[in-house]
């Protein structure tokens, strides 16, 4: 049991016929991956062969040490920018000292994920809202694909601290277009759509490179435009990484963001997935897979990796049982290394552009980004506002998820502060409503206020002032009662703050009742011996109780508790 635990893999159960169909779904899978791993590698600043590198052990210790029989981990797009968003201000792209800065970011985000999966802490990655996340990601693809443009048109410009400021230049570079990288590029991008659309099964990205390989070794066009050239044949070696707490410091703040943005993505679509498999999921452990996954990137040339979103959704769809889907597809482009590397020598960049330019257009959902102003204005102005500052602080991604997390978190304390409270009508059908909404009329002499949250130090003075508007506003009033329904907890500022409360009003000849209270806010009360204060008569089940109580009380009859 103990072994299980430690390796997860030893509890796989192959069914008949299940390794075939992994072998399938493993070679669909690596038939992607290779010409993905190549583009998105260039999209982090890396020279392609890391973007392969990255997409073998990578692979399997995600899935060896994971929870999901689909999961597909390696070379994502955003992944790839927030790599480049926090290694650019450190090094020069491809070269020596900004592949090994990319191995230590890999190793540290391995660590931060293994420490969140062991400790069970996968909770902190509620502190991004779908707002917050949609707004980002949005802003995120923009930046991506415009930033593959220059690609298309074969210009070669250097990147600025400000994406604005780039993207203009680019506008401003245009006329120098090259025309054959401007024909590869626009044949590419149509290519993988037609070819997506009518041979859906067919590898549109491969077979897109082959053509536009091919292109350009027949047309003797490769002095013309840029090419990926020579690629190191053969497997990864092992890379030491020295941690050093300088570089520590630096890389930190990406790979948190990388952390999040990363587990956000793989539960998006491991969750989806699960569903439609059937297969429990465990997201702590699929957080150690994802760890184990970019330490072993970082120690074997590779770079950061996440769970991808289009290759864990074709893995499925080609039939994958088990996780040695990701053991085969590892193992295909292990191959690939070995004996066809050399082949891709005149593959155009600017096929590479269009390949991750398609892949992440496709994550645009503007629909949706502004569906969330029908639901609430605060979480639609929160998704704008972090799509705006996103762009801004661009390429510093991290800034823009920053501000996104903060204002998430100061509307939780807003609406914390302030829950929302209702006062209670009785309506015809017998139950208790909104009084304005369905325009009902309000006991005078005993009017009901249902509080919707936890009663805590942050809102007790909230609570006091409702309740004394109240007093001022029905100055009939006798009895106030509260629906404690929608009041899920209480503190000990909560407690005092009735103890005090309660005083108050028999000051001034009132009474505070209560109703429908829950068992966990009950029985605090009642350790804090305030039902001996308030008295047990006070408390009640029912609305209709405690109204029938105060009448009773208020016409000199006898009082009930139930």
């Amino acid at each position: 049991m103990m072994l299980k635990k430690i390796f997860p893999f030893l509890g796989w159960r192959f069914a008949k016929g299940d390794l075939r169909a992994d072998l399938m779904a493993g070679l669909n899978v690596a038939l992607v991956v290779i010409p993905q791993s190549m583009a998105v590698a260039q999209l982090a600043g890396l020279p392609v062969v890391v973007g392969l590198y990255a997409s073998i052990l990578p692979v399997l210790f995600g899935a060896l040490w994971g929870s999901s029989n689909h999961l597909q981990t390696g070379p994502v797009a955003i992944t790839s920018l927030l790599t480049a968003t926090a290694l650019m201000p450190l090094a020069v792209p491809e070269t020596t000292e900004y592949v090994l800065l990319a191995g230590m970011l890999a190793v540290l985000l391995g660590i931060i994920r293994l420490l969140i999966g062991f400790f069970k802490l996968t909770v902190v990655a509620n502190f991004i809202s779908k707002p917050v996340m949609d707004g980002f990601v949005h802003a995120g693809v923009l930046v991506i694909a415009s930033s593959q443009v220059s690609k298309l048109f074969g210009l070669t410009l250097q990147r600025s601290d400000w994406y604005l400021r780039d993207l203009w230049n680019l506008v401003l570079n245009l006329k120098e277009a090259n025309g054959i990288a401007l024909l590869l590029g626009g044949l590419s991008i149509a290519l993988l759509i037609v070819v997506k659309k009518i041979f859906c099964k067919l590898p549109a990205a491969l077979f897109v490179v082959a053509i536009t390989t091919a292109m350009v070794y027949f047309f003797q066009w490769s002095e013309r435009v840029d090419i990926v050239g020579t690629i190191p044949t053969g497997l990864p070696k092992f890379t030491p990484v020295s941690l050093d707490w300088n570089t520590v410091l630096k890389l930190l703040p990406g790979a948190l963001v990388i952390t999040f943005i990363g587990f956000m993505e793989m539960c998006g679509v491991a969750k989806a997935v699960a569903v439609k498999s059937r297969q429990p999921l465990d997201l702590n452990q699929e957080m150690i897979g994802q760890g184990m996954a970019a330490i072993s990137s970082g120690f074997t040339g590779g770079y950061p990796v996440s769970g991808s979103f289009s290759r864990t959704a074709l893995s499925f769809a080609c039939g994958a049982r088990t996780g040695m889907t990701s053991v085969f597809t590892g193992l295909f482009v292990a191959l690939f290394l070995m004996f066809l590397a050399g082949t891709l020598y005149y593959l155009p960049k600017a096929a590479l552009g269009a390949i991750i330019i398609v892949a992440v257009v496709k994550l645009l959902d503007f629909r949706r980004l502004f569906s969330y102003w029908k639901v609430s204005k605060v979480e639609g102005a929160t998704a704008l506002i972090t799509f705006t500052a996103t762009l801004l602080f661009a390429p510093q991604l991290q800034n823009g998820i920053l501000v996104g997390v903060l204002l998430s978190i100061v509307v939780f304390l807003f609406q914390t502060l302030k829950p929302h409270v209702a006062l209670l009508g009785r309506h015809p059908d017998g139950s208790y409503r909104t009084h304005d909404r369905y325009n009902l009329k309000l006991d005078k002499h005993m009017p009901v206020i249902r509080f919707d949250g936890r009663l805590f130090f942050a809102n007790i003075s909230y609570f006091e002032e409702i309740i004394l508007d109240t007093c001022v506003r029905y100055p009939d009033a006798k009895f106030i009662l509260v629906d404690c329904q929608g009041m899920n907890a209480i503190d000990a500022s909560g407690i005092v703050m009735l103890e005090d409360m309660t005083e108050k009003l028999r000051e001034n000849g009132m009474e505070l009742y209560f109703a429908r209270m829950k068992y966990p806010v009950r029985r605090k009360l009642e350790k804090a011996g305030l039902f001996e204060i308030i008295g047990e008569d006070h408390f009640y089940h029912r609305i209709d109780d405690a109204r029938e109580a105060a009448l009773a009380r208020r016409a000199g009859g006898t009082n009930y508790t139930i």
